[in-house]
C-alpha cells in the first residue's frame, strides 16, 4: 500500500472503480475523463497529468486506465 492520496479501487461487479481522494470517496468512475472530472472537483486541475505518478494514484486490483472486470 502507498501514501498516495488518490486510490483507484478494484472495479465493481458492475464495471467502474471507485475512487478515493485522502479518504474521501468521490465517485465510480468508468474512464480517465470520469477520474479527472472527480479530481477536478477535488481541486486539481491538471489531475490528467497525474494518473500515471504513483505518488498521487494508487491504482488497486487491477491495471491502470482499466474500468471493466475480468
Amino acid at each position: 500500500m502507498s501514501d498516495a492520496p488518490i486510490v483507484v479501487h478494484r472495479a465493481s461487479g458492475t464495471g467502474g472503480r471507485r475512487v478515493t481522494v485522502r479518504g474521501q470517496i468521490m465517485g465510480l468512475a468508468h474512464s480517465d475523463g470520469d477520474l479527472v472530472e472527480f479530481l477536478r472537483r477535488a481541486g486539481l486541475p491538471d489531475a490528467g497529468d497525474l494518473l500515471d505518478d504513483p505518488a498521487w494514484v494508487e491504482w488497486q486490483g487491477g491495471p491502470p486506465h482499466d474500468y471493466t472486470t475480468r
